[in-house]
């Protein structure tokens, strides 16, 4: 279809808005204060708290509210992040105080890999480390990350640091280039169709191209480590599971491994694309079509955690009512009823699943359109922008199938 329509028609469409209000971006360093006053208060509940993970709100909202939630709402509604980042209050109001005013220039050959570096090792700690549900032992992690970063801010810069080595930051910029709602150059709200603001991106540099491919093959290699077939393939029974302390070496291997093999399948068909269309853009092809490989990504977060969400958000509503186990009802959610069937049964498991297809499906075809015509700003020619995506759609016509694999075949945990 995308071959026989016009890519400037499609782009003329799709990037049409409706502009709603604009915004007031006075409160912005307010609801940053309070975002840090509750991860402050959440940080001391996993010091103090139950040591019951679904009891004590900290690894809720950071597993489930933070790092599920909070992706999903930025891929539909913006950049919700740049009001509740526990950063930006802080690192303002010493900039109006005169403290950090001279910064020390961040140098420009790192680029982002910090933050790619950061990301691995937050990836390694949700998927291989024996306990990253531990309130003690992840009270202590987010802490001495917040404190590192905010040094970090002050030292370099909290918008430079935000750009290049802040990694949530970074991840949920990204996803808010997906959404629904955006902002235009006034600074106003607007409605947009999905992934339209795609269109306007500039080129990633390698370092930023490798963000966006850890972050899909994380959550990608995290369903393949649940699967009787990598169990099978570490001689684990996958109906008598040791636990992750005896599975962190190879979990480590398969985590990198995983996340350079997709690297160079990517590179591979861009490479392929460039050729065949018979122009070569070098790395300015790499970092403007991995823009869209970000639908796929926020598609797999929601398919692989969407269960996970529907039972966890309700053990997190309770906990945060009694953040220390003492017994308070702080918004009237402490002994409500945790519906873990909603997840359970042949007619709930046909439900899921589909709306876990269909995101997978829905992500794709969506990479597709914007790959298309991310292809025709590069090439600037319909028939070289057709031949030149034939690899890369092959690329996505294959994870679609391993995604929807990675649903359907038996898994342990």
């Amino acid at each position: 279809v995308l071959a026989l329509v016009p890519p400037r028609f499609i782009a003329r469409i799709w990037s049409r808005r409706l502009t709603l209000f604009p915004p007031g971006e006075g409160a912005r360093t307010a609801t940053s204060l309070l975002s840090l006053a509750g991860f402050a208060l959440l940080v001391a509940a996993g010091f103090h708290g139950s040591r019951d993970p679904l009891s004590n709100p900290l690894p809720l909202t950071i597993w489930t509210l933070l790092w599920v939630g909070m992706t999903l709402a930025q891929g539909l509604f913006g950049n919700l992040w740049a009001w509740l980042n526990p950063w930006y209050g802080p690192c303002r109001l010493l900039g109006l105080l005169g403290f950090g005013r001279k910064k020390v220039a961040l140098p420009r050959q790192p680029g982002m890999w910090p933050a790619v570096m950061l990301l691995f090792a937050f990836t390694w700690f949700e998927l291989v480390y024996p306990a990253p549900d531990d309130p003690e032992k992840l009270a202590r992690a987010a802490g001495l990350y917040w404190l590192a970063s905010f040094i970090a801010m002050l030292v370099f810069g909290h918008e430079e640091w935000s750009r290049r080595g802040e990694f949530l930051t970074i991840f949920f910029r990204l996803l808010s280039r997906f959404a629904i709602v955006g902002r235009d150059d006034a600074g106003r709200l607007t409605l947009n169709w999905p992934g339209a603001r795609l269109l306007e991106t500039e080129p990633l540099p390698k370092s930023g191209v490798a963000f966006v491919l850890l972050a899909l093959s994380g959550v990608s290699f995290d369903g393949l480590t649940h699967t009787f077939f990598w169990l099978g393939l570490l001689g684990v029974n996958p109906l008598d599971f040791p636990g992750r302390t005896a599975v962190m070496t190879p979990n480590t291997v398969g985590l990198l491994l995983s996340f350079v093999l997709l690297g160079a399948i990517f590179m591979l068909a861009v490479r392929l694309g460039d050729r065949i269309a018979g122009h070569s853009r070098g790395d300015n092809s790499a970092g403007l079509l991995v823009w869209s490989i970000v639908p796929i990504a926020l598609a797999y977060h929601l398919a692989h955690y969407l269960a996970a969400l529907l039972v966890d958000s309700q053990y997190a509503l309770a906990a945060l009512s009694d953040p220390f186990a003492l017994g308070w009802n702080l918004f009237g959610t402490a002994h409500m009823h945790v519906e873990a069937a909603i997840t359970a049964g042949a007619g709930s498991a046909w439900v899921l699943w589909n709306i876990q297809a269909g995101g997978i499906v829905a992500g794709h075809v969506l990479a597709v359109l914007v790959a298309h015509s991310l292809a025709f700003r590069l090439y600037g020619d319909t028939g070289r922008a057709i031949v030149s995506q034939l690899p890369l759609t092959l690329l996505m016509i294959g994870y679609t199938k391993f995604g929807l694999w990675l649903l359907s075949t038996p898994s342990a945990g």
